[in-house]
């Protein structure tokens, strides 16, 4: 009897804490200082010799093109080879393998929403600019700017989903898909983090988890992409680094992350009825290759390669191989139709 006014002051005072820890989780973040970059500037001050923007549905989008007809001329490119680079990475992430590509094809690359030198809204009435979907409705948007008729596209992880989607849903306007270490069944945050990604406290304390990819965390996020990190040139840190000094980069990011992405990219991905090339890197961290070659399972007559020696960026660290599976396939499959 004596024991049992104790034990329930026990609970009571457990219970106290443990919503003590609650209010202070749902609180603290909302307080917490968070202070503004520095150092950064207009995406366009970082611009390269070749960069190029235009304005698609108020968005400036950042894009480079290789062997695409100059601005003068009246001709245009009925085919190209349309490049979505991944997560944390920009038209940069191509430098190795879109000038050699461009001999087979014209080459464009663009940087997504939320990355490289495009637009950072963090306003819009619309729909979500840095949602898979949108951007899907983007890639065509931007081919019929440059009045590309038809596609041959290049995904790489995160920026392979964007490809997926566009592939099943403008079958049309695709001549073929090559899907490198995609986004498919690993890769991103998991989908039922989403709805605390977006709750006020992390809307608020989000941007400070994302710079951490300007520090020594960006490293090894790279090196992680390596199969031999030995063999990473300085000028990739740099190229990595370079859109980090670019306003409103983290806020950008952070909703980049929270954005709505379908919960059904495997059914998706099993409706496309265009040629397709699934590509990994035997080594892949990021996107294992047995997670690619499940992907590759769900579209019929779909090629897999796997690239020896290699993590998950073979257009960087194998880009001969990389280029000799893309050409390949271009001239084989999805120009032969």
């Amino acid at each position: 009897m004596g024991d049992r006014p104790r034990t329930g002051r026990g609970w009571r005072i457990a219970g106290g804490v443990v919503a003590a820890i609650v209010v202070l989780a749902l609180i603290v973040p909302l307080l917490w200082p968070v202070p503004p970059l520095e150092n950064t500037v207009a995406a366009e001050t970082l611009a390269d010799a070749d960069s190029l923007f235009i304005e698609i549905d108020g968005l400036s989008v950042h894009y480079k093109t290789w062997g695409m007809p100059s601005a003068s001329s009246t001709a245009t490119a009925d085919t190209a080879l349309v490049l979505l680079h991944g997560f944390g990475a920009s038209t940069f992430t191509w430098h190795a393998v879109a000038e050699e590509l461009s001999g087979t094809l014209p080459v464009v690359a663009f940087d997504r929403p939320g990355f490289g030198l495009t637009g950072r809204p963090l306003e819009w009435s619309g729909p979500d600019p840095y949602s898979p979907d949108t951007q899907a409705d983007l890639t065509i948007a931007l081919m019929d700017e440059l009045g590309i008729e038809r596609a041959v596209l290049v995904g790489h992880s995160a920026g392979g989903t964007v490809a997926a989607l566009v592939a099943a849903r403008y079958p049309d306007r695709i001549a073929g898909v090559v899907l490198e270490d995609p986004a498919i069944y690993a890769g991103g945050a998991p989908a039922f983090l989403a709805p605390l990604f977006r709750t006020p406290q992390f809307r608020r304390i989000g941007p400070l988890i994302v710079r951490r990819l300007g520090s020594q965390a960006g490293t090894d996020f790279i090196q992680t992409a390596w199969h031999d990190p030995s063999r990473i040139p300085p000028s990739t840190y740099e190229g990595y680094r370079k859109p980090l000094r670019v306003n409103d980069w983290d806020k950008a990011l952070w909703q980049l992350t929270i954005a709505s992405r379908p919960t059904d990219i495997p059914d998706i991905v099993s409706t496309i009825r265009v040629p397709a090339l699934f590509m990994t890197g035997d080594d892949d961290r990021v996107v294992p290759a047995e997670a690619t070659r499940r992907a590759a399972k769900l579209v019929d007559g779909a090629r897999l390669v796997t690239i020896s020696a290699c993590g998950h960026v073979p257009h960087e660290e194998q880009p001969e191989a990389f280029i000799e599976a893309v050409v390949n396939f271009a001239e084989t499959d999805a120009l032969a139709r």
